[in-house]
Parts: C-alpha cells; structure tokens; sequence
C-alpha cells in the first residue's frame, strides 16, 4: 500500500518555498526556530476570527519580518490601526529582533485549503451536518475557479458509535503530478461526541516550470486580480 505524504512538503523546491525564509548558525539556528513556532502559534490564537491562513517569517539581517495572510484584514489591523500596533507589541516579546509585520488580504478565501477546512470544523462544531458543511465547502471552491477540490472528515461522524471517514471530491485532484500546485490544510473539529479531523485538498492548476517561487507569484497575480500565467509546454 502507497504510503501518504503532504502534499505541500512533497513540493517543497518544486513549485513551493518554506514559510519561515532565512538562514541562521547552527547554535542559532534552534532558538529561532522555536522564535517561529511560538510567533506562529500565538498568531493564529490571538487572531482566531480573522480567519488567518499562513505567517511568512523572513529575517533580514538582525530584524523580522512577519507577513499574515488573512480573509479579515480589518479584524487583526483595527480601527486607525490600534489592534495591530497591540499584536506588533505582544509578538516584540517573542523576537529579541526588530519586528516588521505586514499584512496581506486573502481575496478568494473559498479557494484557500486552510480557511475552507476551518470552515467545515467550525459548521460541526455547530452540529450543522457534515454532509451539507462538505458540499458547501466544495461548491464554493469550484464555483470560484479551483480545478479539483478533496474533502475528508474521519471521526465520530453524526454521533455514530464507531469512527469512519467520508469523503467528497469535485473536480479533478492529482497527488501524484508534481507540477500540480495543490493547496492543502487539516483541522480538528471539537465536538460533543470528540475530535473529528477535517482534510481538505485543492488543485488550482499546474506550474510548469522548475521554480520554488512560483506559487507566490501565482497567489499574488491572483490577488491583483489578473490571470494565473500559464506557461506553454514545450512540444517533443
């Protein structure tokens, strides 16, 4: 039996980057990893209805640089900016180095893996049915433009006895295409009946070139509104 990998890790220096950028000593090179974990893991607590998809750390030299993107920029920046010079001084604390926070909008947040799996936890945690709270998810997704979109949920489903997974697929969602740029997040549901876990995988299109950035570029043409590139292939 093939053995399952994450689909953004198997990409890595393949169409995807890292979140945190940046190189560091080897004694140093652990407590600033922590330094991320930490930022990150406070982030997304202090900003759980902001709807916060991904933290970028960069380190230029002897500073850090964190980007947030979110689908409620206005819930983290405040009125006249006063709830993000609040996050800036709380997220001080974590870095001995001097701290830039930037802010990126999410346009399309239905086509966005971590927000849509948030999405369908959050409707069972509000005992919607999880058959409707994965269609829903789906639809919206294709209707927005993905190619291909997998949902699973494994848990106790509507209160069953025994554990199983459902899952619903739209679209066409290839794991084994390397060139795929596919977008994919897990979260956990909180239910009376316990944990159910929520998977959701999208395929956006392919990235034919041989470039770690390319991802980035594709997110950030598609938040300016125009048209992914789509490279031609070259005829053998």
């Amino acid at each position: 039996m093939g053995q399952k990998v994450n689909p953004i890790g198997m990409r890595l220096q393949v169409n995807r980057t890292w979140d945190s950028r940046w190189f560091a000593e080897s004694k140093d090179y652990g407590d600033l990893l922590l330094e991320d974990l930490r930022m990150r893991e406070f982030i997304h607590k202090d900003c759980v209805q902001a709807g916060v998809s991904k933290v970028i750390i960069e380190r230029p030299h002897k500073k850090c640089r964190v980007t947030i993107h979110t689908a409620r920029p206005g819930v983290i920046i405040g009125k006249k900016g006063a709830d993000i010079e609040t996050l800036r001084k709380k997220l001080t604390a974590f870095t001995d180095s001097e701290l830039h926070l930037n802010i990126v909008e999410i346009r399309k947040p239905e086509m966005d893996a971590k927000l849509v799996a948030e999405s369908i936890a959050q409707q069972m945690e509000r005992r919607v049915s999880f058959r409707r709270a994965m269609k829903r998810g789906v639809q919206n997704a294709m209707r927005m433009g993905a190619l291909g979109i997998r949902v699973n949920v494994a848990g106790r489903l509507g209160g069953a006895e025994i554990a199983r997974t459902e899952w619903y697929r739209e679209g066409r969602v290839p794991l084994h295409t390397l060139r795929a740029d596919i977008d994919y997040a897990h979260h956990e549901a909180l239910t009376a009946y316990g944990i159910i876990g929520v998977k959701v995988w999208i395929f956006k299109g392919e990235i034919l070139e041989h470039d770690p950035q390319a991802h980035d570029r594709r997110h950030a043409e598609a938040q300016e509104g125009a048209v992914p590139r789509q490279p031609r292939r070259e005829r053998t």
